[in-house]
């Protein structure tokens, strides 16, 4: 009698047992659930955090070609105007004559013609303190400075170098070309083993200037007088090498760029500026 009373109660605590582990099998079940419903609320990709936060406007200046100097104190002017909240996330598209610049870290080595013969080559040379080492910049290049405010788009430095070359990436797939960002110690974008856009920023309390060069059919011969980016066995190449496609106009190429910089990222409203007259003219007031 005992020994059966012995039984039963054994058998009691297995089945409690099997319902305290159903139970907590459920719960777990439960916060699983929970975890996977949290992730398509507030995780399911960028159209979830677009609706959450309030929209982003980016404002394009669209100024043609512009003397490298002018366009340094332009940059100045409006990174100063983003810090105090006067104007929105603003990027300027543009060309510039042909000039070399250098980064602030000084690396005169890589110029391989004498500074006095620059001007026979009809360049110039400018120091900046941007990132990065030295690089030309001419005609046919499309070059976008963004002026914004890292805090406000939750960008760190690496993130936003990221999306720069991510924007590049997407353009350049708009014609079949498959680029890749650079390997380690190579920054910018590559075809194969050509450098086809470079990157050289400045952030300054979380206000971003200088920015990236996309090569669409320079007059490659300017990249023989230096080491482009100090990377002494890699080439430079162009969107007119590399793509069987027929290219559109300089001002429809600038537009597309950036219009993948825009979605990379997650503007909702892009503001196009067509008069350089507007920006420009205030530089000359000011001098």
């Amino acid at each position: 009698m005992i020994f059966c009373e012995i039984i039963q109660k054994l058998k009691g605590t297995n089945t409690n047992s099997r319902e305290t582990n159903k139970h907590k099998k459920r719960k777990l079940y439960n916060r699983e659930e929970q975890l996977s419903l949290r992730s398509k609320l507030f995780g399911g990709g960028e159209e979830s955090k677009r609706k959450m936060r309030s929209p982003r406007t980016l404002e394009v200046w669209k100024l043609g070609t512009v003397n490298y100097l002018k366009s340094l104190k332009l940059q100045d002017k409006l990174v100063s105007e983003r810090k105090a909240n006067r104007i929105p996330d603003t990027l300027l598209s543009l060309q510039h004559p042909p000039t070399y610049t250098l980064g602030k870290r000084r690396t005169d080595h890589n110029l391989l013609i004498p500074e006095a013969e620059l001007k026979s080559i009809g360049a110039e040379l400018h120091y900046t303190q941007r990132g990065g080492d030295i690089t030309f910049h001419g005609p046919r290049q499309a070059v976008l400075y963004p002026i914004l405010s890292l805090r406000s788009i939750g960008f760190g430095a690496r993130s936003y170098v990221e999306a720069l070359e991510r924007s590049m990436i997407e353009f350049a797939s708009l014609y079949g070309v498959k680029a890749r960002p650079g390997n380690k110690c190579e920054t910018g974008v590559w075809v194969g083993d050509g450098k086809i856009g470079a990157i050289g920023v400045r952030i300054s309390s979380g206000i971003t200037c200088h920015g990236m060069a996309f090569n669409i059919d320079p007059d490659m011969k300017y990249f023989e007088h230096i080491v482009p980016c100090g990377i002494a066995d890699k080439e430079v190449t162009s969107l007119r090498r590399e793509t069987d496609a027929q290219l559109p106009s300089d001002e429809v190429i600038h537009e597309q760029l950036v219009s993948c910089l825009a979605k990379v990222f997650s503007y909702d409203d892009v503001v196009w500026k067509e008069d350089p007259s507007a920006i420009l003219d205030t530089l000359e007031d000011e001098d």
